[in-house]
């Protein structure tokens, strides 16, 4: 059944959802699902705004067809080529050869290296400045590299006064039905995902994105159109004011997130109490995670959002616990900022990596990584009280 949905005048969504696939990009954990957005202008002449992925070809296929009504394909405009995004394009090509496919330059490089015979497709190349006329609508194209791809574009339709805005303010999770984000409670259903999407997907290009964000805020934009997640037509602030805040490394609160990794449960034990001590202190956002049971984009996610970072590790072959290690990989390779980290070791004869995860550490641009490092031999005990007081005080007060 074709599920086709009005988004303004004479633009339709024509994706799908995809609630079967379980990892996102093969990493990422999406128990949540994925939605895959295409749209389609109903125009003197028509266009479509990028294909969708291969996993919901024939839900896409049908919408597509239905959306025409008849009528044929104009333009195919490819924003992004990344596969979630253009694997149907040979589809749509063989079901309307005299399709015009619109692109940058790089985007065809990109798509004869996926399809080959592209090179003979009818093609129309555009950039940053240049605009597509469809009739009463006419989209402007503007430049967005490496948000998240090197060749990116985005289109602002000057009559709607919508932004489409290829992998930009995208998020994990399927849709339930509806299409805009006013429909949902935004901050309890996808706040999470669009920040977890974020950070461990476009984190490590932020100065990319604020360049693009510089570049929307010069556009009267009325309405939002990413790749993946809800539309926005209202309160558009709320995406904007996260990105600006992601994109700048700043933490959303003076959160505390404690990380553990734990052999047999002593370390998990004494992450609990310095859980429970900062809570007696008067912090009342503190978060445990335990990092081996932890998929790693959760605790990125995490970090996007708080402000303190206390990692609590023991040795393990004379280094650091793998899964922790992996974790602070994770970090530097996404170019983490701007936050406050504290670290705890354990030990039975060699407790080492409070000094290895500090000189990882800092790698990282502007952060402060606390002096005060606790120890523990084996298990925390009432003879690490006045160490543990100590360290509980440093994390509060920094």
């Amino acid at each position: 059944m074709n599920n086709v949905k009005k988004i303004t005048d004479g633009i339709f969504w024509i994706g799908g959802s995809d609630r079967r696939l379980a990892r996102f990009e093969n990493i990422f954990p999406i128990p949540e699902g994925v939605s895959y957005n295409s749209y389609f202008i109903d125009d003197e002449k028509t266009a479509v705004f990028d294909t969708a992925d291969i996993t919901v070809a024939d839900q896409y296929i049908e919408n597509l067809k239905t959306a025409l009504n008849g009528r044929k394909l104009d333009y195919l405009v490819v924003l992004h080529m990344e596969p979630d995004h253009c694997s149907l394009i040979d589809k749509v090509t063989a079901l309307f050869p005299e399709v015009t496919v619109v692109g940058g330059k790089q985007t065809f490089v990109f798509m004869e290296q996926f399809f080959p015979e592209s090179r003979d497709y009818n093609k129309l190349e555009v950039k940053e400045g240049d605009s597509l006329t469809t009739g009463a609508h006419t989209f402007s194209f503007v430049s967005a590299p490496m948000v998240h791809w090197p060749e990116v574009l985005f289109a602002y339709d000057a009559t709607t006064k919508a932004l489409l805005s290829a992998d930009a303010f995208g998020t994990f999770g399927a849709l339930d039905g509806g299409i805009f984000a006013d429909e949902y409670d935004f901050e309890k259903q996808f706040l999470d995902s669009s920040r977890r999407y974020y950070a461990n997907i476009v984190g490590k290009y932020g100065v990319q994105v604020q360049a693009a964000l510089k570049k929307a805020a010069g556009l009267d934009i009325q309405m939002i159109l990413p790749l993946h997640g809800p539309v926005w037509r209202k309160d558009l602030n709320v995406i904007l004011e996260k990105y600006q805040k992601w994109s700048t490394y700043q933490s959303e609160s003076d959160g505390v997130i404690v990380v553990y990794g734990s052999l047999y449960g002593h370390t998990a034990s004494a992450a609990e109490k310095v859980a429970s001590s900062l809570r007696d202190k008067g912090a009342l956002d503190v978060k445990v995670y335990d990092v081996s049971g932890t998929d790693v984009s959760y605790l990125i996610g995490e970090v996007w959002r708080a402000n303190k970072i206390v990692l609590m590790c023991p040795t393990y072959n004379g280094g650091i616990y793998p899964p922790m290690e992996g974790f602070i990989n994770d970090m530097i390779a996404l170019g983490v900022q701007n936050r406050t980290f504290a670290l705890a070791q354990n030990g039975t004869w060699a407790p080492v990596t409070g000094k290895m995860m500090s000189e990882k550490l800092t790698n990282l641009k502007n952060v402060n990584i606390l002096e005060n490092v606790l120890t523990i031999k084996s298990a925390l005990g009432t003879k690490d009280l006045e160490a543990l007081n100590g360290f509980i005080d440093a994390i509060y007060n920094a």
